[in-house]
């Protein structure tokens, strides 16, 4: 029972800290004069994917490399059944007015990317930088068509809406209030992490059960907590576009900037079940959101349901 509470106490700092974080981040470019689209380009994915990186950072130094990868495939996974599954339920995700055709055939790129390097056994350091480098060539690509956006629409009009969509921003924000965001966040972060991960390896050692599968459940599903908040609220107010945003863009830096990085600590070697099972069921995820991307369908309920109770017997399936 200790371990759980640790582990859960663990898992509230962690997305506490990467909160604040993101917040004293994002508050001090913006009073510093940096543009908002690069903080929304930068600062603000790095930082919502900060408790993913140091769990895997902090799984790597305790040799628990299993919980590095399963938390990132899990997530990934969950972020697409149960993150826009939940809330589909509440209420129908309008997705057929979004426009996210390219970002979507980046997050798929990159899935096939990371599951191509995955078959070679282990992520090296030579895996995370291409996988670093396809990174920057996606916020490349995202940084001029934006720019490109800004000169259609007018700078002040751009300006407005990458306010819009950070819902941290306060460009006048006090500096004593930014210092405190920043300082609990980078305290935070890592001592959550750390509590998280050695207290999950605790239970998964007391159950049997693997470092691998409880990096795929209760660690991922944890993490995704954020994502799922978030896109309850984008639900309700009825901002489809903010929540499919939101979990294509999760994916893809949850895959190529997390595992990128989390290979400069160490090597990190896959799981041959990885390779028969878990990266094919969040390539299978990835591919049923086809419909509403490409064929301009909405989220209904009933895609709801579908959803939630495939992300359920996925769960029933590791865990049995």
């Amino acid at each position: 029972m200790t371990a759980w509470l640790l582990s859960g106490l663990g898992l509230l700092i962690l997305l506490l800290a990467g909160d604040a974080l993101v917040r004293g981040a994002v508050n001090l470019s913006l009073r510093l004069g940096v543009p908002a689209l690069i903080v929304s380009l930068t600062i603000v994915a790095f930082g919502t994917s900060a408790p993913e990186l140091l769990i895997a950072i902090s799984a790597i130094k305790e040799n628990a490399p299993g919980i590095a990868l399963g938390n990132v495939v899990g997530s990934n996974t969950a972020n697409i059944l149960l993150v826009l599954g939940v809330p589909a339920l509440l209420s129908t995700l309008q997705t057929s007015e979004c426009n996210s055709r390219r970002n979507y055939v980046f997050m798929l790129m990159a899935s096939v990317l990371f599951i191509g390097l995955a078959f070679c056994g282990v992520f090296t350091l030579f895996s995370g930088a291409i996988l670093l480098t396809a990174l920057g060539l996606i916020l490349w690509n995202a940084f001029h068509e934006a720019h490109a956006h800004r000169k259609a629409c007018g700078q002040a009009c751009a300006e407005d809406e990458e306010l819009d969509g950070l819902e941290e921003a306060d460009p006048n924000m006090a500096y004593w209030k930014i210092s405190i965001y920043l300082v609990l966040g980078l305290i935070g972060l890592p001592m959550g992490a750390h509590l998280l991960v050695e207290y999950a390896t605790v239970i998964a050692r007391t159950y049997g059960v693997s470092e691998t599968v409880i990096g795929l459940t209760l660690i991922a599903v944890g993490t995704s907590l954020p994502e799922l908040a978030t896109t309850v609220m984008a639900a309700m107010r009825r901002q489809a576009d903010v929540a499919l945003g939101n979990v294509i863009g999760s994916n893809m830096f949850n895959l190529l900037a997390i595992v990128g990085i989390a290979t400069l600590v160490g090597p990190i070697p896959v799981d041959p079940e990885f390779l028969r099972f878990d990266l094919w069921v969040m390539l299978g995820a990835s591919l049923l959101l086809i419909p509403f991307v490409f064929f301009k369908q909405d989220i209904t309920r009933i895609w709801g349901v579908v959803l939630t109770l495939l992300y359920a017997v996925y769960l029933i399936v590791l865990l049995a």
